[in-house]
């Protein structure tokens, strides 16, 4: 789908090592290519990855339950047999880091081509019953998500 731009943060001199874990925090509500994709950018490299879902209550904005995100994001990689651990942590105010921590920080910049996907824009078009929606979502984890939203709901 396209290579993010990446800007570095912290430690430099950090290789790729299957003793270490790239980690990614996020709601993921629901998981779509667009998180696919990004974390792809490590797998590609052969670096496994950890993917901490922050435990928050549903609402409207977050209507799949922690433990459903979670499912969804295993289901995937599972399918895929990628190496990939998925943890539930609490919710978080803020990511913080002192210098020489001894890895990386880096931020992802999506490409034009994936950038607007948006979680967000994924359940209105459920909402309104417009299939479009699944282009953005893996075809393992779409019915999981309309069975989920129909459960909230």
């Amino acid at each position: 789908m396209g290579t993010w731009e990446v800007k570095k943060h912290g430690h430099p001199g950090i290789e790729p090592a299957k003793s270490k874990r790239a980690i990614f925090i996020g709601r993921y509500q629901p998981y779509h290519f667009g998180h696919i994709n990004l974390v792809q950018q490590k797998l590609d490299n052969g670096v496994p990855c950890l993917i901490m879902v922050r435990d928050i209550p549903p609402d409207p904005k977050n209507p799949f339950t922690t433990e459903q995100t979670v499912s969804m994001i295993e289901k995937y990689h599972q399918s895929k047999g990628d190496d990939v651990v998925v943890m539930i942590i609490p919710d978080i105010e803020s990511v913080n880091w002192g210098r020489g921590v001894g890895y990386e920080m880096n931020e992802y910049i999506p490409p034009e081509n994936i950038g607007f996907i948006s979680a967000t824009r994924i359940r209105e078009s459920i909402a309104e019953s417009n299939d479009e929606w699944k282009e953005l979502v893996d075809e393992s984890i779409q019915d999981d998500v309309v069975k989920y939203l129909t459960e909230a709901n």
